[in-house]
């Protein structure tokens, strides 16, 4: 299960908790893109409650970051547990996006 809580602000915060799959990586996309769409700004997503994602997530994040920087904006994802982090890593997805 996952929890997304709009946090707003500028820039647009978000914060995830839980697990983030191909079951519910959709609901994601569409809570953050809707409120993107609203007022375009750069992303923040607060991970310290994240507890699991898999590679859909990932695509998932991609996604979302090519839509924000179409726009010129950017998608940083902040205190990922250092298992997540190392996804990202793997996949060279901290070259793209900022990680903290």
């Amino acid at each position: 299960m996952q929890e997304v809580t709009i946090m707003g602000g500028d820039p647009l915060t978000f914060s995830l908790s839980g697990e983030i799959d191909s079951e519910n990586s959709d609901e994601l996309f569409e809570i953050v893109m809707g409120e993107y769409k609203k007022s375009p700004k750069d992303l923040v997503f607060e991970c310290n409650r994240l507890s699991f994602i898999d590679s859909t997530t990932l695509g998932t994040f991609v996604k979302i970051l090519n839509l924000a920087k179409a726009d010129g904006h950017t998608l940083r994802l902040t205190a990922l547990k250092p298992q997540l982090k190392k996804l990202f890593v793997i996949c060279a997805l901290d070259r793209i996006m900022e990680l903290e």
